[in-house]
């Protein structure tokens, strides 16, 4: 007997994916015209689109990042479903699995909840003077840098862990039907930028950086309509 029931696991990864999602938002969706921000124009390299925070509220910042920190234990939860779903597969494979989405979720949160710091640099970028934006031009750069040494090890744990995912599931020796081999992390976040590019362009702005966990989302739905018993 389980504590919780695997639907009920997946029903709280679920959650968690869509907290993490609506963080996204908050702190991505916006759209500027870097044209009225004079003092930011001199860095639109550097900024790379990330001008458009400037537009936040602090408050729409803060809650962006929080969301998606305090989703990740419940996105935990929906591996423990995951690792029990994958029994009778070999276990060291099973636990590798879990163990690098569990990786992947926690580095994860670092780097969603950093991106609060971000917003905050580009408007000091945009309300000081001219004198001191290269200091906070620098902080950028470095914060960037910390930014793609943290991404690299989500992306390939991910990718990876979704890899091994659909070969243990498609060995028929698990819990769930083989048709759930094709549904990972990875296939998900390809299925959405397909399905992107045919929605409306206000549904496209308002999803604006929240793909990755809707393909959570979409995942742990899956996994748990298969487990639902």
């Amino acid at each position: 007997m389980y504590l919780i029931s695997l639907p009920t696991a997946g029903f709280i990864a679920f959650i968690g994916a869509l907290l993490y999602a609506i963080g996204d938002v908050l702190l991505l969706a916006s759209k500027v015209n870097i044209d009225e921000y004079p003092k930011l124009k001199p860095f639109a390299k550097l900024l790379s689109d990330a001008e458009k925070m400037a537009a936040l509220s602090p408050n729409r910042m803060i809650w962006g990042a929080l969301l998606g920190v305090f989703g990740t234990p419940l996105v935990m939860i929906g591996y423990w479903q995951i690792y029990q779903g994958l029994s009778g597969a070999n276990a060291w494979a099973a636990l590798t699995t879990i163990g690098l989405f569990g990786c992947a979720s926690v580095i994860g949160a670092f780097v969603h909840g950093t991106f609060y710091y971000l917003g905050e640099y580009v408007q000091a970028l945009n309300q000081v003077d001219e004198k001191s934006q290269a200091v906070i031009a620098k902080m950028i750069e470095r914060h960037k840098k910390v930014l793609i040494i943290s991404y690299a090890p989500v992306m390939v744990f991910i990718l990876i862990a979704s890899l091994l995912f659909s070969a243990l599931v498609y060995s028929g020796k698990t819990l769930f039907p083989t048709w759930i081999a094709f549904i990972n992390p990875g296939t998900m976040t390809f299925a959405w930028k397909l399905i992107k590019k045919i929605l409306p362009n206000f549904v496209r702005d308002a999803t604006e950086g929240a793909g990755f966990n809707i393909a959570y989302m979409a995942f742990f739905a899956c996994t748990t309509l298969a487990l639902w018993k």
